[in-house]
C-alpha cells in the first residue's frame, strides 16, 4: 500500500539513491512525494531525472515539505544539517539517521527538542534490492511511526528492530562485512583463473554461488554446519578445501576482521 507520507532525504549519495529507488520501485511513495536536496547540483539533478522525484531549494524547504525526514550525510556534516532544520521539525515528525557512530542521545541533543527518531544501519547492498537493515527507534516515537520506518527500509531487502547496543556489532557484521565478501569473490575468482577459467566467467560463478548459498541459508533454516556438510561428501574434492581453510586459520581471521570493525565503531561512538 503506498504511504500518503511525504518522505524527504538530506543527501544524493550512494545510500540515499539506494533508498529513493527502494521507495520509487517498490510503490512505498509516488514519486511526486519524495523530496531531495543536496549540496551538489549534477548529483540532485541526476537522481530528480531519475526517479521524477521533488528536488528541493535547500535542507529547510525539504524540512518543511517532509513528515519523515532521512538524514544521508556524512557524520561530520550532521550538526551543521540539524541545526539548519532544527526549527523546522516538528513532533508529528520523523526523523531517520543512517550515519555510523551517530547515537540516538547525540542526535537528540542536536535537536534540543523531542523528537521521533529511528537510528538505522542499512548497507550497500541495498542498491540491489537485497540490503539488511537494522533500525533502534527513540523512546518518543509512536508504533504507528516505528512501523512506517521498518516498512520503508523492507524495500531496501531486510530490515528488523534491535536495541541500540547491538548497534556496533551490525555496523560490523551487515555494514562493513560486504566488503570481506568481495574480497571472497575475488579470491575464489583468483583460484578458479589460475586453474583455466575466463576472468569474467569466474567472477559470474563465484558471485552466483554465494549468493545462492545465502539464499539457501535463509529460505532452509537450517544451521550452516548441516549445510556445510551436505556439500562435504566423504574422500571428496570439498573437504579438501575446508581442512585447508581451518589450517590457515580461516574462521579466526574473519572472526578477527569483523571485530576489527566493531572496535571502530565503539571508537568512532565515543568519539561523535
Amino acid at each position: 500500500m503506498t504511504t500518503t507520507q511525504q518522505i524527504g532525504i538530506i543527501g544524493a549519495g550512494n545510500m540515499a539513491t539506494a533508498i529513493a529507488h527502494g521507495i520509487v520501485n517498490n510503490e512505498y511513495a509516488l514519486p511526486s512525494s519524495v523530496h531531495v536536496f543536496d549540496p551538489n547540483p549534477t548529483k540532485l539533478e541526476h537522481l530528480e531525472n531519475e526517479l521524477n522525484i521533488a528536488a528541493e531549494q535547500n535542507n529547510v524547504a525539504l524540512a518543511q515539505n517532509s513528515d519523515m525526514i532521512i538524514l544521508a550525510v556524512k557524520p561530520n556534516v550532521y550538526p551543521s544539517v540539524i541545526t539548519e532544520i532544527r526549527d523546522s521539525v516538528t513532533s508529528s515528525k520523523i526523523i531517520v539517521t543512517i550515519a555510523a557512530g551517530q547515537k540516538i542521545s547525540k542526535i537528540e541533543a542536536l535537536f534540543g527538542k523531542p523528537i521521533s527518531l529511528v537510528r538505522v544501519m542499512p548497507n550497500t547492498p541495498a542498491l540491489v534490492g537485497a540490503g539488511m537493515s537494522a533500525l533502534t527507534p527513540n523512546e518518543q516515537i509512536s508504533e504507528e511511526n516505528k512501523e512506517k520506518v521498518l516498512q520503508l527500509f523492507n524495500c531496501l531487502g531486510k530490515a528488523e528492530f534491535v536495541p541500540e547496543k547491538m548497534m556496533d556489532a551490525v555496523t560490523g557484521l551487515s555494514g562493513s562485512s560486504p566488503a570481506f565478501v568481495f574480497m571472497f569473490i575475488e579470491a575464489l575468482a583468483d583460484a578458479a583463473v589460475q586453474g583455466g577459467m575466463p576472468r569474467q566467467q569466474a567472477y559470474t560463478f563465484a558471485a552466483q554461488t554465494v549468493l545462492g548459498s545465502a539464499k539457501l541459508l535463509l529460505e532452509s533454516e537450517k544451521h550452516p554446519g548441516i549445510l556445510k556438510d551436505m556439500v562435504t561428501s566423504p574422500s571428496g574434492t570439498t573437504i579438501e578445501g575446508v581442512l585447508s581453510l581451518e589450517k590457515n586459520g580461516f574462521r579466526g581471521i574473519v572472526a578477527q576482521a569483523l571485530q576489527a570493525t566493531i572496535q571502530k565503531s565503539i571508537d568512532m561512538s565515543k568519539d561523535a
